[in-house]
């Protein structure tokens, strides 16, 4: 493999090389082996791996196994490319990237919402990437983070003498971005009395500092981002109707992990690779981050990932997921000894009753067509939930319990496979 390519990502014995992305909505790979790769018959790889150039349609073959490489690349310059990063080929991920595309070809004011570690500096800083601003400063201040008696001065600056311990000039993030572009993380934070100043700057382009007798003009493009919803504290009087809609002129909504699984593969390769690590990742593994909530969004997914590799965890496998998901605060070397003895999960519950992940069949390596991964995990889950089935006498509820699922969302699975208690119960 050639080096100079970039990252890329091994699957299930086959090289699938993407020479040139095509977009979020078309790729175009050529399927080929490479010799001595991984398994006997070679290895999988997608050459020229970057955020915005995953897709949910790859090759896959063999016993589900997915891992990453990173050849001849530092590290610290993989972080600076994942710092504003789109991973993922989810539909939500194709609206989010095309709104970034639309926004960042104007000067408007954006909003960016959604929950804690879903990506909202990241989108931030793809709009600054892909804006004709590129070439300038991108500010980033969390407004939540600065002391009340601070917050003036860190996005206004002052003059000398202004108050005490003011020695000497100091500019503020406003002068810092000029003709470039401020990040207001947390904005729904900022006290009432930095709204008012903060909407002064917005409406007129000029910027005075503490102390300071005249204002300067700035050109400075603002987004801002909150977790918190901002038209509820508008109707509370907490935060600045005129502020808010200043700031919102163009509004993205960054969506939780729980609605894109279909990315958590191309994450996992993402942060792998950017951080020159190789993880393989089993199809009983994706199967049970697939069953997690996320509540920590893409930020607790970069935790487990930093966690394999500090931990050298790396074959993802769905016991291994499930320790890494639960750590509990354990001492490191109770941590390496194994899961911790709580009550069984419902990935032990499943094994106890005999359900396995199923082997899923290897591709010929005189077969040059592409598989698609989709296709082979919804074969997995088919299989699986076939198993708790059989194992429970076809009672949905007590196959719910065994998988760790909701009966409503069992159901619901049975339903869009096809499966039935009494076809269950035959198998």
């Amino acid at each position: 493999m050639d080096p100079t390519l970039g990252p890329s990502l091994a699957l299930f014995g086959f090289e699938v090389n993407a020479s040139e992305l095509l977009g979020a909505s078309g790729r175009a790979f050529r399927v080929g082996r490479e010799p001595g790769g991984r398994d006997a018959g070679g290895s999988l790889t997608m050459r020229n791996w970057t955020g915005n150039a995953v897709d949910g349609s790859q090759p896959t073959s063999g016993p589900a196994a997915l891992a990453t490489r990173r050849p001849g690349k530092p590290a610290a310059r993989g972080r600076d490319r994942a710092s504003a990063a789109l991973v993922g080929a989810s539909p939500a991920m194709c609206t989010l990237r095309r709104e970034v595309e639309d926004l960042a070809r104007s000067d408007v004011a954006v909003l960016i919402t959604g929950p804690t570690g879903a990506g909202k500096e990241n989108v931030a800083r793809a709009i600054h990437r892909a804006s004709g601003r590129r070439d300038a400063p991108f500010e980033a201040i969390n407004c939540g983070a600065i002391p009340a008696h601070l917050a003036e001065s860190e996005l206004f600056g002052h003059e000398p003498g202004a108050f005490t311990g003011a020695v000497r000039a100091r500019p503020g993030r406003f002068e810092l971005a000029h003709r470039g572009i401020l990040f207001l993380d947390e904005v729904g934070e900022l006290s009432p009395e930095l709204q008012v100043k903060l909407l002064r700057v917005l409406e007129t382009g000029e910027v005075a500092r503490l102390g300071a007798a005249r204002a300067t003009s700035v050109d400075v493009r603002v987004l801002a981002a909150t977790n918190r919803d901002l038209e509820a504290l508008v109707a509370e009087g907490r935060f600045r109707a005129d502020l808010f809609w200043r700031l919102a002129v163009a509004w993205i909504d960054v969506p939780p992990l729980s609605l894109r699984r279909e990315d958590l593969g191309a994450l996992i390769a993402h942060f792998a690779s950017a951080g020159a690590a190789t993880i393989e990742l089993t199809a009983c593994g994706l199967w049970a981050l697939e069953q997690h909530n996320w509540p920590g969004n893409v930020r607790e997914l970069r935790n487990l990932v930093d966690r394999a590799v500090a931990f050298g965890e790396t074959r993802l496998d769905g016991e291994t997921v499930a320790r890494l998901l639960h750590p509990r605060r354990r001492p490191v070397n109770a941590w390496l000894q194994g899961p911790p003895s709580a009550p069984a999960r419902p990935l032990r519950q499943a094994r106890s009753a005999g359900i396995t992940c199923p082997d899923l069949p290897l591709l010929p390596a005189e077969t040059l067509r592409p598989l698609v991964l989709k296709t082979l995990l919804a074969e997995a889950e088919a299989a699986i939930i076939q198993q708790a089935l059989v194992a429970s006498g076809g009672t949905v509820a007590k196959s719910a319990r065994l998988l760790g699922l909701k009966r409503t969302t069992l159901v619901e699975k049975m339903r869009r496979m096809g499966l039935s208690k009494v076809s269950a119960e035959s198998a």
